[in-house]
């Protein structure tokens, strides 16, 4: 919940002339508000638009929620789904986060699944089990051919907002479990090209040892991107990691 419309639109004034043609794909995922503002300000460039929420019903009497259709039509491509904090501050659950994955996938927006697991339950050696569930819950019974346009964002639930951040052989060896499971649940072919990003306080100063692990495909920042400054540092980190993904939620 940063940036009002006008400070979304400076933002990427700012951002534009630095960006350029990137080798990485370079999203920002504004507030709903800000999104209009954010589409029109970057026609044109090679900074894509996403959201950081969508509701798992594509119309209906549902004040106050935001549907795929209505996304898609305000220049979205990409949908961030399942962020700890929605599942936590607003109990979303796996069923619900499914639907909202399967109506990302009609309206043909890129989902970015979160999953992630408390500083608890990895303490307790629960991590496998954790993101493993999430991810059998979340894309329920998916065919191969809808994994076809889909990303995973592994989220460590207690490296987000608080300065931690898992070392770069911890992130590969959850990404690894990540890629591992899928492989087995849907097949080589999906997860060889499903993209993997990490998101736990990925800043200049970790982004190029983090992304230059062979299973983080790319990365879903959080603070750093609000200062143009930090985030373009993070994006020539990516382009220099064998023109991995990025996103900005």
């Amino acid at each position: 919940m940063h940036m009002t419309s006008s400070e979304t639109r400076t933002f990427i004034e700012r951002l534009l002339p630095q960006l350029g043609e990137p080798e990485a794909f370079v999203g920002i995922a504004p507030p709903f508000t800000s999104i209009e503002v954010a589409t029109e300000s970057a026609k044109g460039s090679y900074l894509d638009i996403g959201a950081q929420n969508m509701s798992e019903y594509p119309n209906g009497a549902y004040t106050g929620e935001i549907s795929s259709h209505m996304l898609k039509e305000s220049g979205v491509t990409f949908v961030i789904i399942g962020h700890s904090e929605r599942r936590s501050h607003f109990h979303e659950d796996n069923g619900m986060i499914c639907r909202k994955v399967e109506w990302a996938i009609k309206e043909e927006l890129l989902p970015i699944l979160c999953i992630g697991e408390t500083q608890e339950e990895r303490e307790k050696g629960m991590t496998h089990e954790v993101l493993t569930r999430q991810l059998r819950e979340a894309f329920c019974d998916f065919s191969v051919e809808k994994l076809q346009n889909l990303a995973v964002a592994y989220e460590p639930i207690w490296a987000i907002g608080t300065g931690k951040t898992a070392t770069p052989e911890m992130a590969q060896e959850t990404h690894h479990l990540i890629r591992t499971f899928i492989k087995e649940k849907w097949g080589e072919e999906v997860s060889s090209r499903l993209p993997i990003l990490y998101g736990g306080s990925v800043k200049p100063e970790n982004a190029s040892s983090l992304l230059n692990q062979e299973d983080i495909d790319g990365a879903l920042v959080g603070g750093a991107s609000l200062k143009v400054e930090t985030f373009i540092e993070i994006i020539r980190a990516a382009e220099t990691s064998t023109n991995k993904p990025l996103n900005s939620g």
